[in-house]
């Protein structure tokens, strides 16, 4: 590797992109959290519990049940698993991007995002198993029932731990790295969720820069921060869509395939998860919890690259007037 590429690859330009990609995912997700906590009771309570709701209902029963409180449980470690997960995507992906060099295509950018995120869930997922089970602190009790043994309460399913590294600490003491990486096969192949996501991103974006310029006659023309808005929500939406059974598979086996309506094995892959639910729920139950999700995520999603593009051009805008230390392609 020449020295103009390593230089590329540890440019000031790859950290503004991953700092910015931290801060605006971490904006938006304290924005919407609630819904993805919706989101995940959805994916991982008994399908009749919740049957039918729409997903305000399924807010204000959760408020009436349990308190406003639990709207937010599991904020601070999901922030902090966040920060760690999306600098880690961002500056990979950007990484890559000044590797690889030469012109843009949206075929280059999903190849460039898988990788990226193969990348991230190597490094994050122990992060995203602590947070699942934090989050789902009040299911629990209630899939166990009052009749439940004590034995049956001592599993690695009770929450002892109320941070990410007593979490992780805990975790690998009582299951080991099997523990760590639950769901990490799923995760994998989700990778080409956020590849295809930064696929679509990065295509409507050139387009738009384009537009941009040629309305505005200048070629640092930018976009409007609702125009990244509105294409990171669509790009959120088409990944989405198209993953979505293999997401609410990652869920439950980082839960610990807790739910009793489907009578899991304890040691259920991904294939067979997928089976079994798409045997005794349907169809429907692979997309269960889906609405959920899309609000959170694509609001979400949308938030953090408007967001992630006004940071990084201030941040980039910054470095210029001191230097140009930040010169480079944004």
């Amino acid at each position: 590797m020449s020295q103009s590429k390593l230089k590329q690859v540890f440019s000031y330009q790859s950290w503004v992109h991953a700092v910015s990609g931290s801060a605006g995912s971490v904006i938006a997700m304290s924005a919407f959290y609630p819904l993805d906590t919706v989101r995940s009771r959805l994916q991982l309570e008994e399908p009749e519990r919740r049957k039918a709701l729409s997903t305000w209902r399924v807010l204000r029963n959760l408020i009436d049940e349990e308190g406003f409180e639990t709207l937010y449980r599991g904020l601070v470690p999901v922030l902090e698993s966040l920060c760690i997960s999306n600098f880690v995507y961002f500056y990979t992906f950007h990484s890559l991007k000044a590797l690889r060099g030469g012109g843009q295509s949206a075929l280059g950018d999903l190849l460039l995002g898988s990788l990226a995120g193969v990348v991230n869930v190597l490094t994050t997922t122990p992060c995203w198993v602590v947070n699942t089970r934090l989050k789902m602190k009040g299911l629990r009790q209630q899939q166990r029932g009052p009749s439940s043994s004590s034995s049956s309460s001592s599993n690695h399913n009770d929450v002892k731990y109320d941070g990410l590294l007593d979490g992780l600490q805990y975790i690998a003491r009582t299951e080991g790295v099997r523990g760590l990486w639950a769901g990490a096969v799923p995760s994998l192949m989700l990778v080409i969720n956020p590849a295809i996501q930064f696929m679509v991103y990065e295509a409507l974006k050139r387009r738009l820069t384009a537009a941009a310029a040629a309305a505005n006659g200048s070629a640092k023309a930018a976009p409007s921060a609702i125009a990244f808005f509105s294409i990171g929500a669509i790009a959120k939406m088409i990944a989405t869509v198209l993953t979505y059974p293999l997401q609410l598979v990652q869920t439950k086996l980082r839960h610990g395939n807790t739910d009793r309506s489907l009578n899991l094995p304890p040691d259920a892959g991904t294939v067979q998860l997928l089976l079994i639910i798409l045997k005794r729920q349907g169809v429907a139950g692979l997309f269960r919890g889906l609405e959920a999700k899309l609000l959170q995520t694509v609001l979400t999603a949308a938030l953090m690259f408007m967001a992630y593009e006004k940071i990084a051009r201030f941040v980039t805008s910054l470095l210029l007037t001191k230097g140009g230390v930040g010169a480079g392609r944004h």
